[in-house]
């Protein structure tokens, strides 16, 4: 008898919405480690799916598998109904202009201001005279709640909240339908974690986005994640609502849904 955790069957709704992500019999590894191993994930337009799972269990590298950023052994990825492998280098290009990334620690160029930073995918993808890009560009700092003058500062002068604000107007340079956020809350205090995360549920909710957030955050899995997926022994492991996963049996989920940090984020 087979006593794996299975994953809960998808409801008539979950099987209605659209999959903007879709990941099946993923292998990735790395040498002779294997990280990944039959993995499957569906991400539904306009949730907010936090994904979780141990301290090297390979959270990160998922994202980066999607992204084309690391080799997969197996398995296929489908954005936006597209299989990620067949397609040519001007299809592949259009598909990345719809996603942008916030890499942990904010991964800003260091020599750049934060203007220019975010307007690297800017003259990158598109045609706009110098004026516009800077219309633009400010109007996408101002959105994310960092004030004009920082602008035209450097990484170096910014706050660590600072820079995962400048950041995530990095990523929504393009107006992407898909955000995908490293660990966003990390490295900040509690008050700056929450902000953060009010900030990425009233951008989803404007914007109409569809976020995949790699976090450890409990707070961040409470209060602003519609799903959340749990990676474990190089798959999924558990998914669903918070209250489907406090119900989980599987070890490693009881103890990081159940344990004393666990209990005191629910009981808020």
């Amino acid at each position: 008898m087979d006593d794996a955790p299975h994953a809960p069957e998808r409801t008539i709704d979950e099987r209605e919405r659209e999959v903007v992500i879709r990941v099946r019999g993923l292998e990735v590894g790395f040498g002779e480690k294997t990280i990944m191993k039959g993995l499957d994930l569906d991400v539904y337009r306009g949730e907010i799916l936090g994904f979780v799972g141990a301290s090297g269990t390979g959270k990160s590298v998922l994202t980066r598998a999607i992204l084309g950023l690391v080799p997969k052994r197996a398995g296929t990825i489908e954005v936006f109904g597209e299989d990620l492998d067949g397609l040519n280098p001007a299809s592949r290009k259009a598909i990345e202009r719809r996603w942008g990334v916030l890499f942990q620690h904010g991964a800003l160029f260091s020599s750049l201001t934060v203007k220019q930073n975010v307007q690297v995918p800017m003259r990158e993808y598109l045609d706009m005279s110098d004026r516009l890009l800077e219309e633009l560009a400010m109007l996408k700092i101002e959105m994310v709640g960092l004030s004009p003058d920082a602008a035209d500062k450097f990484p170096s002068d910014l706050s660590g909240g600072m820079i995962k604000r400048a950041a995530l107007a990095r990523a929504l340079a393009l107006d992407p339908e898909i955000v995908f956020l490293d660990e966003p809350t990390s490295g900040l205090d509690p008050i700056g974690a929450g902000d953060f995360d009010d900030l990425i549920a009233t951008l989803q909710k404007t914007l109409g986005l569809t976020v995949f957030m790699v976090t450890h955050d409990l707070d961040s899995l409470h209060s602003v994640c519609d799903r959340i997926a749990a990676l474990g022994e190089g798959r999924i492991i558990a998914s669903g609502s918070i209250e489907d996963m406090l119900a989980y049996d599987h070890p490693w989920v009881k103890a990081y849904f159940h344990g004393k940090r666990a209990r005191a984020v629910l009981a808020e």
